[in-house]
């Protein structure tokens, strides 16, 4: 239960990391389900000194076949291992804007709506091309698809790994996410903590789509034209603390830092390459 619990609810914010729940035996016929809303305040893009709060509604379901949707990725377990869970994975990518990277939702959801307006950054009366991403080119929400697997060195510490590929306005961006989690610390019958840490490789398309300055979004913009590559993009650690109030109902709060690497921390978009992202919901298990 604990493990099940903490990986119902432990997809990360503001990202699109993806997670997949745990292998649940059920019964034929049966599923699991987790729904839940909360808030969560994170950078309006990958490397911005800029935040946002926004409402995050949550969403975990599991069928008895292996099917899942957690957040906004989903997917399917195939192997019967209690050892290693592994199969066919789709994530949506958030759009960006000139305001920002789109909403999303939590792993226990549709679009987030905002509580709280973007908090900008001190105008420069020189700068006629704005503060925000002006002049860069809309990057649309995107359908990436992929594989997990995951290896469990012992029943509380698991390694995770996903690969998807779709990502950006040519389909063509792909990212590898790998990490170890070790689940549900108890702090009393009714509290858990859980940690992660992991890094993110991409290729240079995903990297060009989401770092990179093309000589027409420079001559648009206030960013110096940047021809991004590929490699290690980030390296991310969190914690989540679980509440759990009665068997139905939690409170579950998560804190991600993450810290933006090589070619993807030297963009002119970045403007600090360490941020935080952090949410607090209230979720109900059906």
């Amino acid at each position: 239960m604990n493990k099940l619990l903490f990986l119902a609810l432990s997809a990360a914010c503001g990202t699109t990391w993806a997670q997949t729940p745990a292998t649940n035996p059920m019964p034929d016929g049966s599923r699991d389900m987790y729904v839940g809303l909360g808030v969560q305040s994170a950078p309006r893009w990958d490397g911005t000194g800029s935040r946002k709060v926004s409402a995050l509604p949550v969403l975990q379901v599991q069928w008895s076949n292996g099917l899942f949707i957690s957040g906004m990725s989903a997917g399917m377990h195939l192997s019967s291992s209690p050892m290693v869970e592994y199969g066919p994975l789709l994530a949506v990518q958030p759009g960006r804007d000139r305001t920002g990277t789109g909403r999303t939702f939590d792993g226990i959801g549709s679009a987030g709506t905002t509580l709280i307006g973007p908090v900008p950054d001190p105008i420069d009366k020189r700068n006629s091309r704005g503060t925000d991403l002006d002049g860069m080119d809309k990057i649309g929400a995107r359908l990436q698809g992929g594989v997990f697997a995951n290896y469990y060195l012992t029943p509380e510490w698991r390694v995770t790994s996903s690969l998807l590929y779709g990502a950006g306005n040519d389909h063509d961006g792909a990212r590898l996410d790998l990490g170890v989690q070790r689940l549900a610390v108890e702090l009393g019958g009714n509290h858990h903590v859980s940690l992660s840490a992991g890094v993110t490789a991409v290729n240079r398309h995903y990297n060009q789509t989401y770092f990179g300055v093309t000589l027409e979004e420079a001559s648009l913009s206030r960013f110096s034209y940047y021809e991004a590559g590929g490699g290690l993009q980030d390296a991310h650690v969190g914690v989540r603390w679980n509440w759990a109030w009665s068997p139905s109902w939690m409170l579950t709060s998560n804190l991600q830092a993450k810290r933006l690497l090589g070619s993807a921390a030297n963009s002119p978009l970045v403007e600090r390459s360490t941020n935080l992202t952090v949410s607090t919901a209230i979720a109900y298990r059906f």
